[in-house]
């Protein structure tokens, strides 16, 4: 057999939906792969089935339906500040997984050098390997996940063509400031570069922060692409629509980036979510309570059984620290992740480790996730007590 290509040498299948696949194995508790346990508003529901009979069940055009690109543009254009061109500034993806793919590929020629800040979404690392760039990884410093704006400046003097930007941050859930933001984006002008922002968990802001678009800060929407989705915001990570929004010039480039990938989104899928895109104010506001008080109620349940956290200021991410249990006798030599295959297997709750995340040598983190309803959490925080049993 030929050899295969190098770049798939070089990084591993995702690890957040192998954890998926290990907990359903056992029947644990998925608290890894972030997806909610209860349905999409009954709206949009409604209209698949509608949709179902009605259609349409043919191709939409290849960049976006035009209704479902007219609801985005008018929903993303509040947030960004300006009038969104439907037809020449928004591209329909398959999730935002192949958005920022998209954006990637067609910025990026190999060799060239793009800054992700670590901890990050492991997508982001394998993004740059497939599109031919080299990562400059910028670390973000906890506690509080803060980072040093000069080496954001060395790596774009060092010739980084863009840097990637998710805001609130998986997995760490740290939100940009305005002001943190504006020195990124002062920053990309000056050196005439791109500032590629992944925004899935925008309406997941929890007081007193605030989410910022990127292209919304002055002079900035001509140098940012947007990457986005409607799997969190409507609970659909199924239903794989994602897009991206960016000036005329970047979004022809990328229109022809995703023909050749996926040709287009799911037309019943685009035709149904139409109805959430034109959900009123209060939906997303709706949203945030509802998300505010599950993180309250598991950061309080975590609190109960001692385990040590973040507190997130964004998404439904939590970091635990398990250094107390690595240091156990009877997990002698074990890493992040090896701990997490025996928390599904013995505890029945799966997590992902945080070294899957980080560049750094990070092994003492594993990520969890609330999007759950109450009797789920419940249960896993029952089981997950049992962690500190351990330690008797």
């Amino acid at each position: 057999m030929p050899g295969l290509s190098n770049r798939v040498q070089t990084f591993t299948d995702s690890v957040i939906r192998r954890m998926t696949r290990i907990s359903d194995e056992y029947g644990a508790i998925n608290l890894s792969q972030g997806f909610p346990d209860f349905d999409p508003p009954k709206e949009i529901m409604d209209a698949l089935a509608k949709a179902a009979y009605e259609g349409p069940h043919q191709y939409s055009i290849t960049f976006g339906a035009e209704n479902f690109r007219e609801a985005l543009a008018r929903k993303q254009g509040r947030a960004i500040g300006r009038t969104i061109d439907p037809d020449k500034e928004i591209v329909v993806t398959c999730g935002g997984t192949e958005a920022m793919m998209c954006a990637m590929m067609t910025i990026c020629n190999p060799g060239d050098k793009v800054m992700v800040f670590s901890p990050f979404y492991e997508n982001y690392g394998a993004d740059a390997i497939l599109s031919g760039a080299d990562p400059i990884y910028i670390p973000l410093v906890p506690p509080e996940y803060h980072f040093d704006m000069s080496l954001v400046e060395k790596g774009f003097q060092d010739g980084a063509k863009a840097i990637i930007v998710c805001n609130p941050s998986n997995p760490c859930g740290k939100v940009f400031s305005r002001e943190e933001l504006m020195g990124i984006g002062e920053l990309a002008v000056k050196y005439d570069a791109f500032v590629v922002t992944d925004e899935v968990y925008e309406h997941m802001v929890y007081a007193p922060y605030h989410h910022t678009c990127m292209a919304s800060l002055p002079g900035m929407y001509e140098h940012t692409i947007t990457c986005n989705s409607l799997s969190k915001t409507y609970s659909i990570t199924g239903w794989r629509l994602g897009y991206l929004i960016g000036p005329e010039e970047v979004i022809e480039a990328a229109k022809k980036v995703h023909d050749f990938l996926t040709v287009g989104a799911a037309a019943p899928l685009q035709e149904a979510a139409t109805v959430g895109l034109n959900f009123p104010e209060s939906y997303y506001t709706e949203l945030l309570e509802t998300y505010t008080k599950k993180r309250a109620y598991f950061l309080d349940g975590l609190d109960r059984i001692g385990l040590k956290h973040n507190v997130p200021q964004g998404t439904y991410f939590v970091l635990i620290d398990i250094q107390e249990f690595l240091d156990l006798p009877q997990f002698a030599g074990y890493t992040d992740l090896e701990f997490c295959e025996w928390m599904i297997k013995n505890i029945g709750v799966a997590a992902v480790p945080g070294s899957s995340f980080f560049k750094e040598d990070v092994n003492h983190l594993i990520r969890l996730h609330f999007a759950r309803e109450e009797a789920t959490i419940d249960e896993a925080l029952e089981r997950l007590s049992k962690l500190k049993e351990l330690l008797k």
